[in-house]
C-alpha cells in the first residue's frame, strides 16, 4: 500500500483523485494508496443523509457517495482516504469498518489518549465525545472515503450541524483529549504506519 500525505487539497480535487485511483487499482494498474490530507473548510452529506441535520438552511452542503450523514472537514483535521481492495476483508463492509476503527482506536492509544467504540455506532469515542468519524464508498469493490480524524482544538464548524445525524452530538480531538499541542506530521506518521500494520494480507 502506497502512502501520500497530499498536505490541503480541497474536497472536489480530492474526490476526483480518488475516482482516477479507483479505476486504476480496479484494472491493475495503480497501488492501493492510502491518501492523507487536509480540507479548507467544507461540509459533506453522505448519499442517504438527511438534510434536517444541517441546522443552518444557509449552508453549502456537497453530497457525496458514501455512506453516513452530515460531517465538516477542515483545518486541524487529518482525512485519510485508503483505496483498497475489499476481498482483503472478504468483501465484508462491516469487517472492513471495524478495521478503520480499530486503526483509529490505536492512532488515538499511541497518543495517549483513551478511545474506543460505542455499541451501535461507527466511529471512534473518547468519554468527552466523538474523536473520529468514518464514511466510507465502495467502487467496483475497491474502497472510498474512509475516516477524519480530529487532531486540533479548532471544533466550531461542527456547531451548525447534527454531527453524523446526532443531534447534541460532542466533538472532541487529540488536542482537547491530551490538553497540549499535537504535531499533524507525527498523526499522519502514527496513522500510515498503524493502517500497514493492522492491514490483512492478500489471500
Amino acid at each position: 500500500m502506497l502512502i501520500r500525505d497530499l498536505g490541503v487539497m480541497n474536497f472536489r480535487t480530492a474526490f476526483a483523485h480518488q475516482e482516477y485511483l479507483v479505476s486504476g487499482i480496479a484494472s491493475g494498474n495503480e497501488e492501493e494508496t492510502l491518501l492523507l490530507l487536509e480540507h479548507p473548510p467544507v461540509y459533506t452529506i453522505g448519499s442517504g443523509g438527511d438534510p434536517a441535520n444541517i441546522l443552518d438552511p444557509a449552508l453549502h452542503v456537497i453530497r457525496t457517495n458514501r455512506g453516513g450523514d452530515v460531517t465538516f472537514h477542515g483545518p486541524g483535521q487529518l482525512v485519510a482516504y485508503p483505496l483498497l481492495h475489499l476481498y482483503r476483508f472478504d468483501r465484508d463492509l462491516h469487517r472492513y469498518l471495524r478495521f478503520l476503527e480499530e486503526v483509529l482506536v490505536a492512532t488515538a492509544i499511541s497518543f495517549g489518549v483513551d478511545a474506543g467504540t460505542r455499541e451501535g455506532k461507527t466511529g471512534v469515542w473518547t468519554k468527552r465525545g466523538k474523536l473520529a468519524s468514518i464514511g466510507i464508498g465502495v467502487r467496483k469493490w475497491i474502497s472510498m472515503h474512509g475516516f477524519a480524524l480530529n487532531v486540533s482544538r479548532q471544533l466550531e464548524g461542527f456547531a451548525v450541524i447534527n454531527p453524523c445525524g446526532m443531534a447534541g452530538c460532542p466533538m472532541t480531538s487529540l488536542e482537547t483529549e491530551r490538553d497540549g499541542r499535537v504535531e499533524r506530521e507525527q498523526v499522519v506518521s502514527v496513522v500510515g504506519e498503524k493502517m500497514q500494520s493492522l492491514l490483512p494480507k492478500v489471500r
